[in-house]
């Protein structure tokens, strides 16, 4: 039995009424079982299960199980071997002309972001390289909001990849699509593609076709102190900065149509998502509101404000919008030593 599906009922193998699926393990020296990750892939477990035993193998004492066959080690699958996606997918269609790449990928990258800042610019120029057509627009996704919520802030390897994304855009002709909003917490793929191309069009419509429309939502721009609070400057305020009212609940899986109560990091503050901290390099949720094209930020347990997170979680909980309904990028102040330095390929 495979560990991965996909697996297909064939309708004419249905009839009306209740029907009853049988799977049989066959493992002749470990316990047979169904992991959590292939029972989740295969169906909704909800309802009504039986369990019986067909046939057992009688237990083999501890010699003999010290010397049974063991199973072979699960191989290097292929996404992960070096130059296999670039040979296998990438190098057969180079001979054609291309007009631009949108690029969706990230997430196995996480733990390495800091890496990711100089491998995702060397494999845009290595694609520009290779097609030799010139710095066509190579127009990416920020990752989405994933994994639980977390009560309180701190380092995110996610929100390191995230940064290193952005980093990007100091690239030639390159754009990018934030997704902090349209996340799911249980699915890394989540299923609203629909606002993924909507915004990806923006950007191609505005810097490739002459619309003059916004493209991006606010991105932050510079800092500066003021009576014990943090003013943050922002770019792309088209129409203004927006405090986009927030739902009572997150989608926790939409496939399933799963979802959660949202509960308020900072529950009297305009914005959420901001975190806040001083000398000691200890975040606080911190409150935060709108005043022009600025937002200020401040908490009455920072009194001296050192550095400003927004956003800065696997899942975050954030409602900071530009007019033209675009969510702001995540962002820190800070320059303190990312959790992801040592990870590498």
């Amino acid at each position: 039995m495979r560990r991965h599906g996909p697996y297909t009922i064939k309708p004419s193998a249905l009839k009306k009424g209740k029907n009853i699926l049988a799977i049989r393990l066959y493992e002749p020296v470990g316990p047979a079982k169904l992991t959590a990750p292939l029972m989740a892939g295969l169906f909704n477990q909800a309802g009504e299960w039986l369990a019986k035993a067909e046939y057992e193998f009688p237990d083999l004492d501890a010699q003999k199980l010290a010397t049974a066959p063991q199973p072979p080690a699960n191989p290097i699958t292929p996404q992960n071997v070096a130059s296999c996606l670039f040979n296998g997918m990438v190098n057969p269609i180079l001979p054609y002309a291309i007009r631009g790449v949108i690029w969706y990928q990230g997430e196995s990258n996480a733990g390495r972001a800091v890496q990711y800042r100089t491998a995702f610019p060397l494999m845009i120029t290595d694609w520009r390289k290779q097609w030799n057509q010139g710095d066509f627009p190579f127009y990416f996704c920020q990752l989405a909001n994933f994994m639980p919520k977390k009560p309180e802030p701190g380092d995110s390897a996610w929100a390191e990849l995230r940064e290193a994304q952005s980093m990007t855009l100091g690239f030639p002709n390159t754009g990018q699509a934030v997704l902090i909003d349209i996340g799911e917490s249980v699915d890394i793929h989540p299923r609203n593609k629909k606002d993924v191309g909507e915004r990806l069009a923006l950007i191609a419509l505005a810097k490739d076709y002459g619309k003059k429309i916004p493209f991006s939502g606010p991105v932050y721009d510079s800092m500066r102190t003021e009576s014990g609070k943090a003013v943050l400057n922002f770019t792309s305020a088209d129409g203004g900065l927006v405090a986009k009212a927030l739902p009572d609940t997150y989608t926790v899986k939409s496939q399933s149509g799963e979802t959660a109560p949202l509960v308020r990091n900072s529950p009297g503050s305009q914005l959420e998502g901001f975190a806040i901290c001083g000398g000691d390099m200890k975040w606080i949720w911190a409150d935060a509101k709108i005043d022009g094209d600025n937002v200020i930020v401040w908490s009455d347990k920072v009194p001296v404000p050192v550095a400003v997170r927004y956003a800065w979680a696997d899942n975050p909980t954030c409602n900071l919008f530009n007019g033209a309904g675009l969510p702001a990028s995540p962002f820190r102040t800070d320059d303190f030593p990312p959790v992801t330095k040592d990870g590498k390929y």
